[in-house]
């Protein structure tokens, strides 16, 4: 079965995937700031990600015991996309406490498009081209915010925030036959629920580069709130700003095909990655005009691509095989937790100053690069 699937099949499934997942997040938040402005959209943006914690190593675990893990992974997908049909239809309809709600609940389904393909990677190609593999395969993630945030502001411009939606649901339905197809396992394992949260707490490695990206997260999340809000302020339209991730993307895109034509430490590049990422946030924060506006927010990319990239490598090196799965969705998880964080306080401090909004995302970054280097120092004071 493996050699019947080829890695291209994969890449498209998973582009498709995590296109429907960059649309569904500024749709959702659009939807909000349209109809009740910055606080409930970013509540309502927050309850999509914050539940990902407590889904992410479920699903993990029944990945990594499953014979067929692709057709969880496609159920999975038709139960994201179903919560984004069901936002869409019922918004404004029922009270905003039992929108969270839907929300929150669709949000928990939300790692079926991120680790849990991730996972699939080694089963497909051979060891040697696993590090090139991983590249490309964060390339993905890199392609999907290209597309989908840029596409949320046109479709959201053009025909409504609703729209917008519709779309994304249809995109994660497109990739459901990709992850029906992956291969199955020779053989499942036992179940070993949140198990995969000890290994990434013991080993250096992996504490090291979750904690890192996880603070960067909650920057990220911040950023993700302001960026529409900025181009409300700045460029005339909501729409228009979500259209900045697209230089983001752009820039992410091009970092990483030069990453990987390259050797180099995935540990280091997490922490350079994410002091990157910092000063682009800084910058936008003062940019004085569109221009520089565009590119601090390019040079935020430049640094978001190297690190997901980096952080497939660390996983991959280090993640025990029988809790592959587990690893990359537990860790996703708490990535997507700190973005919803990120999400849930930026809109108070965007709804007074869109400007302090980025400044604080910027500080997060400062200190998840001074604290990169301790999170292997405790655990041998320890010993």
């Amino acid at each position: 079965m493996t050699s019947r699937y080829r890695f291209t099949a994969y890449l498209i499934g998973a582009t498709a995937a995590r296109t429907g997942d960059e649309l569904s997040g500024p749709a959702v938040l659009l939807l909000g700031v349209g109809a009740s402005g910055a606080v409930a959209g970013s509540t309502l943006l927050a309850g999509l990600t914050v539940a990902a914690a407590v889904g992410g190593p479920v699903l993990g675990a029944l990945l990594d015991r499953s014979r067929a893990p692709g057709r969880i992974l496609a159920v999975g997908l038709i139960g994201y996309a179903a919560g984004l049909a069901a936002i869409t239809a019922l918004f404004g309809a029922v009270p905003f406490a039992l929108m969270v709600g839907i929300a929150v609940v669709t949000g928990l389904l939300a790692p079926a498009i991120g680790g849990g393909w991730t996972a699939q990677v080694p089963a497909l190609v051979p060891a040697p081209k696993l590090g090139r593999a991983s590249t490309l395969d964060a390339m993905t993630f890199t392609a999907a915010a290209l597309i989908g945030p840029g596409l949320a502001g046109v479709l959201a411009t053009a025909a409504g925030a609703p729209v917008a939606m519709v779309v994304a649901g249809v995109l994660t339905l497109i990739a459901v036959p990709f992850a029906w197809r992956l291969p199955r396992n020779s053989e499942g394992q036992r179940p070993k629920f949140f198990e995969a949260a000890t290994v990434l707490v013991r080993n250096p490695a992996l504490r090291q580069s979750t904690a890192t990206s996880t603070l960067s997260c909650v920057g990220v999340g911040m950023a993700f709130v302001c960026y529409p809000l900025i181009g409300e302020q700045r460029l005339g339209s909501a729409g228009y700003g979500t259209l900045l991730l697209v230089g983001l993307s752009v820039a992410s895109l091009l970092a990483n095909a030069v990453l990987s034509r390259r050797s180099y430490s995935p540990d280091r590049a997490v922490q350079l990655s994410t002091v990157a990422i910092g000063l682009g946030l800084a910058g936008a924060a003062v940019a004085p005009n569109a221009p520089l506006l565009v590119l601090a927010v390019a040079l935020t990319g430049i640094g978001e691509g190297p690190q997901l990239a980096s952080l497939f490598a660390v996983r991959h090196r280090e993640a025990p095989p029988e809790l592959r799965a587990q690893v990359f969705t537990t860790a996703a998880s708490i990535k997507i937790a700190g973005i919803a964080l990120g999400n849930a306080v930026a809109g108070p401090l965007a709804a007074c100053s869109r400007t302090v909004g980025l400044v604080a995302a910027a500080g997060t970054q400062v200190v998840a690069a001074v604290a990169h280097p301790l999170w292997t120092v405790r655990k041998q004071l320890v010993r």
